[in-house]
């Protein structure tokens, strides 16, 4: 039987997250998150939708990533709140062990910058939600080379050797995995985190029926 499969879960609950950043520079300080988009959902339906944007000094957001991202310094000062309470927010859900953490390219990015978010609160490093993960980009990765999950190994280790897994013309982008699903999108809205977020929700549904895990 196959009850033990994410699909027939019908209960699972799941958080889908994505930050958007200064620059794409996991090395430095200054690569501030200032925007978090994130779900909570169960099964297959969306429960909760929080677009936050992230107040820090002396913010300094890249030509490039407001370029593609869609920063805008107007609408961000409007709307910013305080670190530690975004975080508060997000936290509650993060390590709640009940939740599957998802989301897109999450394992090569946005786990970093999560902790770049701690840390720039003087807070320690804390991964511990990583057993728990789902990276959409891996498991694409997974299906397009036709890389099989073997309940033998973690499905964390299996997806961490997807993340480094090249193969040329292989596209496993957000925009691809869109059209590759037949899920509506919009382009100019595509590297805003709350509508990356709900993309990502939807590929993972579709996605879930081709790969056994």
């Amino acid at each position: 039987m196959d009850e033990h499969l994410l699909r027939f879960k019908k209960d699972q609950k799941y958080l889908v997250f994505d930050y958007e950043t200064c620059n794409l520079n996991l090395g430095l300080d200054s690569n501030k998150p200032w925007q978090l988009g994130f779900l909570t959902c169960k099964g297959n339906k969306i429960l909760e939708k929080f677009d936050l944007m992230i107040a820090w000094d002396n913010i300094n957001v890249s030509a490039d990533a407001a370029r593609i991202t869609g920063f805008s310094k107007s609408k961000y000062n409007k709307l910013k709140k305080d670190p530690q309470k975004v975080l508060d927010i997000f936290e509650k859900h993060l390590y709640d062990e009940s939740y599957m953490i998802m989301g897109h390219n999450i394992l090569g990015f946005d786990v970093y910058i999560h902790n770049l978010h701690r840390k720039l609160l003087k807070k320690k490093p804390d991964y511990s939600y990583i057993n728990r993960a789902i990276d959409t980009n891996c498991i694409a990765r997974g299906l397009k080379n036709n890389i099989k999950y073997s309940k033998n190994t973690s499905l964390i280790d299996w997806q961490y050797k997807l993340l480094h897994h090249r193969t040329k013309g292989v596209k496993t982008n957000l925009k691809q995995l869109c059209k590759d699903n037949e899920i509506d999108f919009d382009e100019t809205k595509l590297h805003d985190a709350l509508y990356d977020v709900e993309k990502t929700f939807e590929v993972y549904n579709k996605m879930i029926w081709k790969i056994e895990i």
